[in-house]
């Protein structure tokens, strides 16, 4: 295997290697020095931007992140630009998954945290490679292209005219597509508001968690009473999320 030109820095108090992945630019955040060993469990967290205005993740999702580094996981994700889960994006998730287990002995299927347009990216990808996969949590996430107000912007991404992508539904809508992750009975889990206008409850996490249902697949939904879009810690401190992916070390 050819070596993978890094560059370490410190996050969250741990060693974080950036990297180029075909397409983008990774990142993996290990909870100790050494990359030999077992197989560590990961989180992949979505969406992630490297470079500024707002590089993500941030400080603001230290709670989680610094908790599940000191109990094993690793932290990882994929600047794929605002790609909306595009294909264009998909296939750079898949390359990055690749790069990343044989690089960091990261166990083959991750821990998916997906927030608000994280939930196009992680979910689209997801639903094509469920094996890859162990379970998939998410905060506030978008998984409906259908929004009215969201049309163009998706549209411009996918290449496609608001009225094409909505013919193609099957291809590209989360909502439509969990029938793969069901069936591999993922569990999910997600935390949404019920004053969130950006993503409104029912149509994203609210229509997805039922559907998952339905098909059979385990899926929790926490509704956080009188809170929409918002960075505050009923979202961001979350204990029954936290134990959520701490279930990953016992399964």
């Amino acid at each position: 295997m050819a070596a993978l030109a890094t560059k370490e820095s410190l996050q969250y108090g741990r060693s974080r290697f950036d990297f180029p992945a075909p397409g983008g630019q990774g990142f993996v955040i290990l909870p100790d020095a050494k990359k030999d060993g077992p197989a560590r469990p990961w989180l992949w967290y979505a969406p992630s931007f490297i470079q500024v205005p707002y590089p993500l993740p941030k400080p603001l999702h230290e709670w989680y992140l610094s908790r599940l580094l000191a109990a094993g996981f690793a932290v990882a994700g994929v600047d794929v630009g605002e790609s909306w889960g595009n294909p264009a994006g998909r296939a750079v998730f898949t390359e990055f998954h690749r790069t990343a287990v044989s690089h960091f002995n990261l166990r083959p299927k991750a821990c998916l945290l997906a927030q608000s347009r994280g939930g196009f990216m992680h979910y689209n990808w997801a639903v094509e490679h469920p094996d890859r996969v162990s379970r998939v949590g998410a905060i506030y996430p978008a998984c409906d292209i259908t929004r009215p107000s969201r049309l163009e912007t998706l549209g411009a991404a996918y290449g496609l005219s608001p009225e094409q992508l909505l013919g193609r539904l099957s291809e590209h809508n989360p909502v439509s597509r969990i029938a793969p992750l069901a069936a591999a009975r993922v569990p999910i889990y997600h935390v949404h508001g019920d004053r969130d206008e950006p993503v409104p409850l029912e149509s994203n996490s609210g229509t997805l968690v039922r559907a998952y249902r339905e098909l059979g697949g385990p899926a929790e939904l926490l509704v956080i009473e009188g809170k929409g879009h918002e960075e505050v810690p009923e979202y961001f401190q979350c204990e029954r999320l936290l134990e959520f992916f701490m279930a990953e070390l016992r399964a």
